[in-house]
């Protein structure tokens, strides 16, 4: 599968997704945005994928936000364009059943920013930051980032981010627990590597059960859970790995997953 704003490289139960457009910081153009969408969801289609890596391509930024002189191509309003375009990317992100990592390696700004947020592991160089810019043009966080920010650090916090539109750095993005880890850039790719590997032979099924169930969470209530719980448990039970998982235990030995 070949596209224009976009690597894309499935490989030994790895999709790997590279943001193309170095020439311009991987600014979202509505290009790039469909051909994100677009691999996520081959990336859901194949059985054979178990993880996916969402990065950009170049030293300085992981995605500079919208493509302001491209973004309005084609559509009749802004909110046109977030509906066409944004969107359908982050839902495609959020409703894949298999871990999506970030390898953040440089500025994820504006809707960038909620790309990275997305994203269910986002592992940063510690030269990286991340800003909801869009207070600076006078719009407010779109692409999810409102939805985002309060569940990752709170109402208080969150509107602190979106009002200032402030450079938050990795360290600091840690802390505050909006990603996962910031690591020294020599590093980056190696500890995104073992997080990788680890996801890569975990029981797939059950990790995107956890991603879809965790999900739903955040609109339920806790008898609404149990139930889910119990149905989503059910069908984890016939599973390939459930029945390895549960043999390898038995047999005192490492389970081999197949993501089946």
């Amino acid at each position: 599968m070949n596209f224009d704003n976009i690597l894309f490289e499935p490989f030994a139960g790895v999709a790997r997704i590279t943001l193309n457009r170095p020439q311009v910081y991987n600014a979202l153009s509505p290009g790039l945005l469909q051909d994100i969408t677009a691999a996520i969801n081959a990336a859901a289609e194949d059985d054979a994928v178990r993880v996916v890596v969402i990065t950009g391509a170049g030293e300085k930024a992981f995605c500079s936000g919208a493509d302001l002189k491209e973004g309005m191509a084609g559509a009749k309003s802004l909110g046109d364009s977030l509906r066409t375009n944004y969107n359908p990317m982050i839902m495609a992100i959020r409703s894949i059943p298999k871990p999506v990592i970030c390898r953040l390696n440089g500025v994820a700004a504006g809707a960038g920013c909620s790309l990275a947020l997305a994203c269910d592991v986002v592992i940063a160089s510690e030269e990286a930051y991340l800003s909801q810019i869009f207070v600076n043009i006078g719009l407010m966080p779109d692409a999810g980032s409102t939805f985002f920010l309060p569940r990752l650090v709170g109402m208080q916090r969150a509107f602190e981010l979106a009002s200032t539109g402030r450079k938050v750095s990795a360290v600091e993005a840690v802390q505050m627990g909006l990603i996962y880890r910031a690591v020294p850039s020599s590093e980056l790719d190696l500890v995104v590597s073992e997080v990788v590997s680890y996801y890569r032979n975990a029981p797939t099924k059950a990790i995107g059960a956890m991603k879809q169930v965790l999900n739903q969470s955040l609109n339920s209530n806790l008898e609404q859970m149990l139930e889910l719980e119990a149905e989503r448990q059910d069908e984890l039970s016939r599973t390939y790995d459930a029945s390895e998982g549960i043999m390898a235990f038995l047999q005192k030995r490492k389970a081999v997953y197949r993501g089946k």
